[in-house]
């Protein structure tokens, strides 16, 4: 039987990464709260 998490660094990026969460407000609203990291 095949394990449930095959992991793909093109699809994780994609899904959670810089460019991402440029699309929305969401690195916004972070660096206001003060992150050190943003995102993945």
């Amino acid at each position: 039987m095949k394990r449930t998490y095959q992991p793909n660094n093109r699809k994780k990026s994609k899904k959670h990464g810089f460019f991402a969460r440029k699309e929305s407000n969401v690195l916004k609203s972070r660096r206001q709260k003060g992150r050190k990291r943003l995102c993945k």
